[in-house]
């Protein structure tokens, strides 16, 4: 039922390795990787990458509530990336890479912080959580190259140190 469909939205580093991730859940009907909160219309790849334009690389998830809950989802963008590490990833460095949790209505938002509140409380990371919770602003799609890029490419993960 194309009405039941939600979205949701996060920064996580790479958008690559974050889509892949995104992709195996049931109940993720679809994913698009692209940018969100700057202020430059239409960004390029190479706009973004120029640090310049105050996007972040997100990936963006249509998915079913029935068959899986945002918390869920907030649990899987915990688990790929390091929410300790401001404006960087692994080798990637600038704010186009923050750990961001863009939310699309007060539901999600509340959610969003109590899921940061809870993973800090948990002691489970030594370091305070960086990670930003904003309101989503347009999305832009990436260039088609970057959509599915680990399936198109044959890679299973980035290649992170």
């Amino acid at each position: 039922m194309e009405d039941a469909m939600e979205k949701a939205t996060f920064g996580a580093g790479c958008f690559w390795g974050v889509e892949a991730a995104f992709r195996q859940v049931e109940g993720a009907r679809s994913t698009s990787v692209g940018y969100m909160g700057g202020w430059r219309k239409n960004p390029s790849y190479r706009d973004v990458c120029s640090g310049e334009t105050g996007h972040a690389e997100v990936v963006q998830v249509e998915y079913d509530p029935t068959k899986v809950s945002y918390d869920e989802l907030l649990n899987v963008f915990w688990d790929v990336h390091d929410p300790t590490t401001l404006n960087r990833q692994g080798p990637d460095v600038g704010a186009q890479y923050r750990s961001v949790i863009f939310f699309h209505n007060a539901q999600q938002e509340a959610a969003a912080k109590a899921s940061k509140q809870r993973l800090q409380d948990s002691g489970r990371l030594s370091k305070q959580i960086v990670t930003e919770i904003r309101p989503a602003t347009e999305f832009y799609r990436a260039e088609e190259y970057h959509q599915q890029y680990f399936e198109k490419h044959g890679v299973k993960a980035c290649g992170l140190p």
